[in-house]
């Protein structure tokens, strides 16, 4: 049985198709994610939700062989966009990187406070465009970008949300699985993984969370740790009842178990950021190389320690936006090129690590996530800060493979979450950062 899986990212857009007897994954389809609409406001980041369609369809073309029996689909939480009452986007996709909400609304409390959310959050949005004439006359409901593609694929007219998409909005009770606010664009929501409709005769199952995606198509075992480390980086992990802790945020899973995720908001744009500087040095003195990367590699292949101290919040946190990071304990020595990418590396490393109970014990730990994957040295730091070596998952884009089982446990082809990810299958990194 093959089950195909979609995940719509911010910059790019994945499609895979799984076995559903082996787990095997028998084909993948990229595409960058071009959809970004400019119109020169520094706090927007929209993107065009047609245009996402169409990237979508695309790939959908390319791996129908004939032979799908199911059609999964993640996509970047929080965001919004609003439809009409024929299922069509009056709006743009108000993406999770938009800081509308982080604007004053009134005594010097921004629009996210205002609803006690935080900024990208798309009922923060949501609020904001109310409040400034934003939301069109023509709006009949408000969704994600992945409950938009299951509807349009599907032909609905009327979203059907799942609790990983509607808790990522804000103003969401997760205990009682339902929205705090009453809103006539709300969308009805589903606890379960079912099915939205068919597209061209193959069911489509309902939009969930990439975050949890992630974790269902990395995870083999409910015991485990994920971390993964992109543009931004996260730790993920499964909790029984809700956490109360500053630092970890608690999201619904599957109507039984909860996903506690800490999140850093610059993760590894931090060691993109290193590399820019240093690829901007490189060009001030004559050279035309187009990346620093393998050199960074290179000079920290065999560097394991620095004085030298990194604290990478350069975006701030979700609890406080504000927060700034900094490069500290500079002396003489240890203001290099080495010192500065390894302390970056450890910084990324630490804000994770620190954002984990105290008396949290993990049965593994997996990584993913270029961040992860194209780094040594960041793998090694894995390695040596959560004393285990870091599993890899073979398949890496997780969040679509995660969304091929969801869509796989929608048409009954697996009895639960639990029974599918038991095909999944990993690599392991040794400590000093060979991937096996």
């Amino acid at each position: 049985m093959k089950l195909t899986g979609l995940d719509i990212g911010t910059t790019s857009i994945c499609g895979i198709v799984t076995d559903s007897l082996t787990g095997g994954v028998l084909k993948t389809v990229t595409r960058a994610n071009d959809s970004f609409i400019t119109i020169g406001k520094k706090f927007e980041r929209i993107q065009d939700p047609e245009r996402i369609f169409d990237i979508v369809t695309g790939i959908l073309t390319e791996l129908n062989d004939g032979e799908i029996s199911a059609i999964g689909i993640s996509g970047q939480m929080h965001g919004i966009l609003y439809y009409d009452g024929e299922g069509r986007a009056v709006s743009p996709l108000y993406t999770w990187q938009d800081e509308r909400a982080l604007l004053e609304f009134e005594d010097g409390v921004t629009y996210a406070g205002a609803v006690k959310s935080y900024p990208g959050y798309g009922l923060a949005t949501h609020f904001y465009n109310k409040e400034n004439g934003l939301v069109p006359e023509n709006a009949a409901g408000l969704c994600t970008i992945g409950d938009y593609v299951a509807m349009r694929l599907c032909g609905c007219a009327k979203a059907v949300m799942h609790i990983t998409n509607a808790a990522s909005l804000g103003c969401f009770d997760i205990e009682r699985n339902v929205f705090d606010i009453q809103d006539p664009l709300l969308p009805e929501i589903t606890k379960e993984f079912v099915f939205a409709g068919e597209h061209k005769g193959i069911p489509v199952s309902v939009g969930i969370g990439d975050n949890q995606a992630s974790f269902i198509g990395s995870v083999r075992d409910e015991n485990c740790l994920l971390i993964n480390i992109g543009t931004g980086a996260q730790i993920s992990f499964l909790t029984d009842k809700p956490l109360i802790d500053k630092a970890i945020e608690t999201r619904p899973f599957d109507g039984k178990k909860y996903l506690a995720a800490g999140c850093s908001l610059c993760g590894g744009r931090a060691f993109s950021l290193t590399e820019k500087l240093f690829t901007e040095i490189a060009r001030l003195s004559g050279s035309d190389i187009s990346s620093m990367y393998g050199k960074i590699d290179e000079i920290l292949s065999g560097k394991t320690d620095t004085t030298l101290v990194a604290d990478c919040r350069f975006c701030g946190t979700r609890a406080e936006p504000s927060v700034r990071g900094g490069i500290s304990n500079i002396d003489e020595n240890n203001f290099t090129a080495a010192d500065i990418a390894l302390a970056v590396c450890k910084g990324m490393v630490d804000e994770l690590f620190d954002m984990l109970p105290g008396d949290a014990v993990f049965s593994q730990i997996i990584g993913s996530g270029n961040g992860i994957v194209k780094n040594p040295t960041v793998r090694r730091l894995l390695n040596s800060k959560f004393r285990q070596n870091i599993l890899i998952p073979v398949c890496t884009e997780q969040a679509s493979y995660g969304a091929a089982i969801t869509a796989g446990v929608a048409g009954g082809y697996f009895e639960s979450v639990e029974q599918a990810e038991k095909l999944i299958k990993y690599k392991e990194i040794q400590g000093g950062g060979k991937l096996l």
